[in-house]
């Protein structure tokens, strides 16, 4: 029994994990206001969490290996509830960034530990089906949580925002006390073995391939609520409300692009890029139009929810005999995408006016087909245990 109402604990962890590190996207106007500065400063929120994820992320889990797995998951998780309520109630920048940098050595760790808590906790015949519920607090946590922190910050205050976050992050450190029964490590994990696929060409195409597609993403994403607001001319409740939809939507996206990955992995890759792509033509087209953004956002938010499943699928395959370095690899280059993505998003909004910000995101989306193509061009994995995978 306890098992069945933990995994929903996870799943209610990773939720407010992904509120609090994507949350800030839907509130950066109030931030901008509350602390006297630009929106590409503000945005920098957003880059350094991305950041330290990525360099830190695959030394955290290591150095952390040998600990008692709920010991790790506690801290991680109250890091998290104490940085939301750093951030409700501080009234310096300075220490809200610092406080942006704290929560994200810990993230990847969170992650990590709570995929493997919940196969642990079920039959192997279960397993799949545990991870895909856990995970589900990353597609619930775009859907509602940064639209619901976008709402509140706009229709209380942006220190009720952040409490939210704050909140979401206590209830799962007690459903984690309560029903999570002590881990002890009795064997550390090394990445020693796996850190071999990192000599392969192939390997580092697609390392590449993978920023470029979340810097595409996130260049532009990373200030949604800028864009609307600037170009569209939408309200700050409007502003929510198109999170909200663009959430959903994502929902939807998942399925469409996991059924378009199963037929082939390859096509999908390929046409994730172009569709990038046209979306933001369709953005720049329809920005001055109130109900043609409406629609944009929604298709918008359909094909950003192919990202994370696309690239982590395409980085698999060149990883396919050290998984969970690979996913290491993941974690940490798709969030150095984000980083690059807001910085280079900021460097638009500080230069150009706010319409021109989706040429930062073509850009990226440009050179992710190049990279795509050339690691297309090396053909066939060839892995150093003889596992083989076709392109």
């Amino acid at each position: 029994m306890k098992s069945k109402l933990l995994i929903p604990v996870l799943a209610l962890g990773v939720f407010g994990i992904i509120t609090t590190e994507m949350g800030i996207i839907g509130v950066l106007p109030q931030v901008s206001e509350k602390f006297g500065i630009t929106a590409s400063t503000a945005g920098w929120l957003v880059g350094v969490f991305a950041l330290v994820v990525a360099v830190t992320g695959p030394f955290t889990t290591l150095i952390t290996s040998g600990i008692n797995r709920k010991t790790v998951l506690l801290v991680a998780i109250a890091v998290f509830a104490v940085s939301n309520m750093v951030y409700a109630s501080t009234s310096s920048f300075e220490v809200m960034f610092v406080f942006r940098i704290i929560p994200a050595v810990v993230h990847p760790v969170f992650f990590a530990l709570a995929l493997a808590s919940a196969v642990r906790l079920v039959p192997p015949e279960e397993a799949t089906a545990a991870v895909t519920k856990v995970f589900a607090g990353v597609t619930v946590g775009f859907a509602f949580g940064v639209p619901l922190t976008s709402y509140l910050a706009e229709n209380f205050s942006v220190s009720t925002a952040f409490v939210f976050g704050a909140v979401v992050n206590v209830l799962a450190f007690l459903g984690i006390v309560v029903l999570l029964p002590s881990a002890p490590v009795t064997q550390r994990l090394s990445y020693g073995a796996q850190v071999g696929i990192l000599r392969r060409p192939r390997v580092w195409l697609t390392i590449l391939s993978v920023t470029f597609v979340f810097a595409a993403m996130f260049s532009v994403y990373g200030y949604f609520a800028e864009y609307l607001g600037g170009v569209t001319g939408m309200s700050g409740s409007w502003i929510s409300a198109m999170l909200l939809a663009f959430g959903v939507v994502m929902i939807f996206g998942n399925f469409v692009f996991g059924a378009v990955l199963a037929k082939s992995v390859v096509r999908t890759v390929v046409a994730f890029p172009l569709l990038y792509i046209v979306v933001y033509v369709m953005l720049y087209l329809a920005g001055p139009y109130f109900g043609a953004m409406v629609v944009a956002v929604l298709v918008w938010g359909v094909v950003h929810s192919g990202g994370l499943v696309v690239s982590q699928s395409w980085m698999g395959r060149d990883a396919v005999d050290a998984p969970e370095f690979g996913n290491s690899l993941f974690i940490s280059f798709s969030n150095l995408g984000i980083t690059l993505g807001t910085a280079v998003g900021g460097l638009f909004l500080a230069h150009f006016e706010t319409r021109q910000l989706v040429w930062a995101g073509v850009l990226f989306a440009v050179l992710a087909m190049v990279t795509i193509g050339a690691r297309l061009s090396l053909g066939h994995v060839h892995s150093e245990n003889g596992v083989s995978v076709p392109v």
